[in-house]
């Protein structure tokens, strides 16, 4: 399935992915590449917005903390990352794994992390289903003999 991921598909996977995963996920690939930090982790927050139903109008839902970064390898690759919530290290792995996907080493990244994400995302959703089935409820309408 990650043979599939184009650069937003696996960008978005990496800010879902949990931290922890990921960080043990690229620890597996060896030592960090050398890079220049183009804009170092920093933490801020965006606007939320939603539309009622999908297509009402538009509205301000709040505001969400996020954490961005953008990296560049010795071979020249930037990389990007963004991730919800305050976690810097998230944001660099993001980032970093993002850059290595755009190289020479993208097939071995996509085995060793992508592809693992993919699954641990895909056993998530699976869970968090069979948990929501557990909890649905037939409702039926009994016929009564009278025409």
């Amino acid at each position: 399935m990650s043979e599939e991921l184009g650069r937003a598909g696996w960008m978005g996977l990496l800010a879902r992915a949990r931290a922890g995963d990921l960080a043990r996920l690229v620890a597996g690939l060896g030592d960090v590449p050398a890079h220049d930090w183009l804009r170092p982790p920093e933490t801020g927050t965006v606007m939320v917005r939603g539309r009622a139903g999908g297509t009402g109008a538009p509205f301000n839902l709040g505001e969400m903390t996020v954490t961005r970064c953008a990296l560049r390898l010795a071979d020249g690759a930037v990389g990007h990352g963004h991730v919800q919530g305050r976690d810097k290290g998230h944001a660099r792995d993001a980032a970093l794994v993002d850059a290595l996907m755009q190289g020479m080493r993208a097939g071995e990244v996509r085995t060793k992390v992508l592809c693992p994400l993919v699954a641990a995302e895909t056993a998530r959703r699976m869970a968090r289903a069979r948990r929501a089935a557990a909890t649905k409820v037939e409702f039926f309408t009994m016929v009564r003999g009278e025409e």
